[in-house]
């Protein structure tokens, strides 16, 4: 019997995560990223994936994420062969104020190319939702009304949800728990804003059940 992939290996899955600071892990450590801790843990279960290729730069809008993968292909070819794909992006949309309607419009082309890169096969992409930032410590120190941005932050997921089904994507509903919990420091990093590695490891432990089925398993 063989034994496991190594993840650096090039006979190993690809994976590519797209996203803003989320994504990213603005202000954890690498491993605690939870593109980073999802492959871990479905290595952890046999099941062999690389390293994810993270595309994604906090602030990023929609837009800005579709020119920051074309920045990223120009410097290293993506290539349409991935196994994995996740998307999470908007919450920058929605803290600018930008029309939901143009949101529609580009997160659904983005939701396009994640397709494309895993290989034109729509089960292969996980969509996560926005978190709720509107009872984080930050939200309260803007004097941000947490029940508005909450009902933004909805709007917006209806949005991702409807795109995700209408592509035939997974959808991963992390804002019920981001809202839950969010606001716990232990849950936050030194912002006050943006989520720990614990946070992250709860998406991680939602999103691993598609993951499962993304990759055949």
């Amino acid at each position: 019997m063989a034994g496991p992939v190594d993840p650096t290996s090039p006979a190993a899955p690809a994976y590519l995560a797209l996203g803003d600071s989320y994504t990213i892990g603005e202000g954890v450590e690498p491993a605690g990223r939870w593109p980073v801790q999802l492959a871990a843990a479905l290595r952890g279960e046999g099941i062999a994936i690389a390293d994810p290729r993270i595309i994604a730069t906090t602030g990023w809008t929609t837009d800005e994420l579709d020119a920051g993968i074309d920045s990223a292909h120009s410097q290293a070819a993506i290539g349409h062969d991935h196994a994995l794909v996740s998307l999470l992006v908007g919450v920058n949309n929605q803290y600018r104020g930008r029309p939901l309607d143009e949101f529609r419009v580009q997160f659904a082309a983005l939701l396009q190319r994640a397709v494309a890169f895993a290989g034109g096969d729509p089960r292969r992409v996980l969509v996560l939702a926005i978190p709720d930032w509107g009872v984080t410590p930050f939200a309260f120190a803007q004097s941000r009304d947490a029940g508005l941005v909450g009902a933004q932050v909805d709007a917006f997921n209806a949005v991702c949800r409807e795109e995700a089904a209408r592509a035939g994507a997974h959808w991963i509903d992390i804002a019920p728990v981001s809202r839950a919990r969010g606001g716990e420091a232990g849950m936050l990093v030194d912002d006050g804003l943006h989520p720990s590695a614990a946070m992250y490891a709860l998406w991680t432990a939602q999103a691993l059940p598609a993951a499962r089925q993304a990759l055949g398993r």
